[in-house]
């Protein structure tokens, strides 16, 4: 069976199962001290033109969105992300459970748009009695978006700019930040985004490696005692080298970039002969995921031949199916979905 289900059903890449390999009878310091975090961290800094950038390593995408969400915020403060926002849809109540709301703003193709969010802040502020509700204390953004969409640099700028208007953080989700950074319409750089938000993360999961993501503190403002509050939730790993050596692999030589691009003209090629073929697209996607709207009778079949994502009902004849390509994804198995659909 075909699988464009997600864009992490593989391991991991080569280069980083060598990098594994190599390293793991190395005899290093725990919990973040031995010398594959200290330059790994160094490679994202440059990466990032950020030279006072503070840089941490998470296994997860939800446990690192829960952690800098909730080590961000006052216990009073909500964060503001767009209704499609993963924080919002499908992380468990993670950010709820640490005792903040997540405020959801209307979503533009998956974006947040700055004027909503001025005028939330605004109307927040302008209330009487905004001491008696939740504040809106940071925002969230993923680029790229839940739907594959990307914020071009004017967006980005005109939401940062709002942000540093009311003094609140900006925080960017790169669960799959590569994809976003190789798709040909882009206008962003990596060290673009690192200029305009307060923090980011680096995601390494969907990106080729096993598991691991990379926080970064941009302006070297990590929370005081970070690693002491990740060590209470207990997300601090003892073996800290096992992200280290991965984020070390994939930002030597532009691995990052390098193995992402394959996936983003694949998953365009897809795009182009799907809609030769008369389908057509919930939303209009230039990154590594397709949204395609299909026949409910044909989802038996296709199930059957085909390992893919559902989305949501998109009328009671159709559902929207999402298809992802990979940093693995070959030509070959472009041309046999092709071929089944």
């Amino acid at each position: 069976m075909l699988s464009f289900e997600n864009d992490y059903s593989e391991g991991c890449h080569p280069r980083i199962l060598e990098a594994l390999t190599r390293t793991n009878l190395e005899q290093l310091p725990g919990y973040g001290a031995d010398h594959y975090c200290a330059e790994a961290a160094e490679k994202i800094r440059a990466a990032c033109q950020a030279p006072q950038a503070q840089v941490f390593f998470i296994t997860g995408g939800t446990q690192t969105n829960q952690l800098a969400v909730d080590l961000l915020l006052h216990p009073t403060e909500g964060v503001v992300a767009a209704e499609t926002g993963h924080v919002n849809t499908h992380e468990a109540g993670a950010i709820e459970y640490t005792g903040h709301k997540v405020m959801p703003l209307p979503a533009h193709n998956g974006k947040l748009q700055a004027q909503d969010l001025a005028d939330l802040l605004r109307t927040f502020w302008d209330d009487a009695s905004c001491e008696h509700m939740v504040a809106p204390g940071m925002v969230y953004l993923s680029h790229p978006t839940e739907y594959g969409t990307l914020y071009t640099r004017q967006e980005l700028t005109d939401i940062a700019a709002v942000c540093r208007q009311y003094r609140i953080p900006l925080y960017l989700d790169g669960a799959r930040l590569a994809y976003g950074l190789e798709a040909p319409e882009t206008d962003l750089t990596l060290p673009e985004i690192a200029r305009l938000c307060d923090v980011l993360y680096i995601g390494g999961t969907k990106v080729g490696a096993l598991c691991g993501e990379a926080v970064v503190f941009t302006h070297g403002n990590m929370p005081r005692q970070f690693d002491t509050m990740v060590k209470r939730r207990g997300a601090m790993l003892a073996k800290a080298r096992l992200n280290a050596v991965q984020f070390d692999a994939l930002f030597t030589d532009g691995l990052y970039e390098k193995i992402c691009a394959p996936a983003v003209r694949l998953a365009l090629k897809l795009r182009d002969g799907l809609a030769a073929k008369g389908y057509r697209f919930a939303i209009d996607s230039p990154t590594n995921q397709q949204f395609i709207i299909v026949e409910n009778s044909r989802l038996p079949e296709l199930g059957g031949k085909v390992a893919y994502s559902f989305i949501e009902k998109y009328d009671a004849e159709h559902t929207v199916i999402r298809l992802a390509t990979s940093w693995a994804t070959t030509e070959e198995q472009v041309d046999e979905l092709l071929n089944i659909l």
